[in-house]
């Protein structure tokens, strides 16, 4: 469990994170903020590159800062890519062990472990210098993985990869966090996180807005009604009924003709109602969806707020 209490860090007058309160356990949880909102400064206090300016970091009841015992459960794979160009993947990685503590046996075994659970195994032996985003990418998380840490925290690991590679990676951490690992990603690209996880912490600014399932968050956020699309190819006689009920605040014609977009405090009594409409009344309802489910509308209201 990875917790942090009041945790601030300043850059002289610059605010990098301020006050944040949080936990982090098993499972994947997805850091959002836009570039700047201090995802990276929050990284490096969990993991101990930092010590915070107030409050504390801590990691299974310990602190981190300056503590060679909770640096052993971290794995960590930074934004920049900072390799030895002329060494290969498999070298690069098995020093890395080596640095760990591990025996050059045990060192070269867990990294061919980890090579082959990334994909890398079988183009290990080649320069990091010709390697693809996406083979350094790969590298860098075997390296924090090759000792087998409790937990994981990748910093923008998705930048760069082509569509394919990113759904390989996403499955790779699934998997990860399947084993009880708790994984950290950052990210300021909205759709890859819901790829990802429905686990959020969202920073703005150096300080966490919100936390928790993005369905609970959405919720909580009762300033702005719940807008509901609701496609039928005769939109204004649905429009019709669904203005009498007494949950629907507002209903608008999409420029189209052929949906509507209803707004409603009430979504849950909404989302109950819809199929007893086609039903009993034989409403022309072709389907329903909401945009406000999305990661992208929960964090403009957040910020606008």
């Amino acid at each position: 469990m990875i917790q942090l209490q009041n945790a601030s860090r300043w850059y002289g007058q610059v605010m990098g994170v301020n006050d944040v309160t949080c936990e982090i356990g098993p499972g994947v949880t997805a850091l959002l903020g836009m570039n700047g909102a201090g995802k990276s400064t929050l990284m490096r206090l969990i993991t101990g590159q930092m010590q915070p300016t107030t409050g504390s970091v801590m990691v299974d009841g310990e602190s981190v800062f300056g503590n060679p015992n909770v640096y052993r459960k971290l794995g960590y794979c930074p934004e920049i890519d900072d390799f030895y160009e002329h060494w290969s993947g498999r070298k690069f990685v098995t020093h890395l062990a080596r640095l760990t503590g591990f025996s050059a046996t045990e060192a070269k075994a867990r990294a061919e472990r980890v090579l082959a659970e990334v994909g890398m195994a079988d183009r290990a032996d080649k320069k990091i210098a010709g390697y693809s985003k996406g083979m350094r990418q790969r590298i860098k998380l075997a390296q924090a993985m090759v000792h087998d840490p409790q937990a994981i925290l990748l910093d923008e690991p998705l930048n760069g990869l082509d569509p394919v590679g990113r759904r390989e990676f996403i499955n790779l951490l699934g998997d990860l966090a399947n084993q009880g690992k708790t994984i950290l990603v950052s990210s300021h690209i909205l759709f890859e996180v819901e790829q990802m996880t429905r686990s959020i912490l969202l920073l703005n600014r150096g300080r966490l807005l919100a936390s928790g399932d993005l369905g609970v968050i959405r919720e909580l956020i009762d300033k702005y009604p719940h807008r509901v699309r609701v496609e039928s190819h005769e939109p204004r006689r649905v429009a019709e009924r669904l203005v009498s009920l007494p949950f629907v605040l507002k209903v608008e014609f999409d420029p189209r003709g052929d949906a509507l977009e209803v707004q409603t405090r009430e979504p849950g009594k909404f989302y109950d109602f819809i199929p007893q409409l086609v039903l009993d009344e034989n409403l022309p309802i072709e389907g329903f969806s909401s945009p406000d489910n999305n990661l992208e509308s929960i964090f403009g209201y957040l910020v606008e707020a």
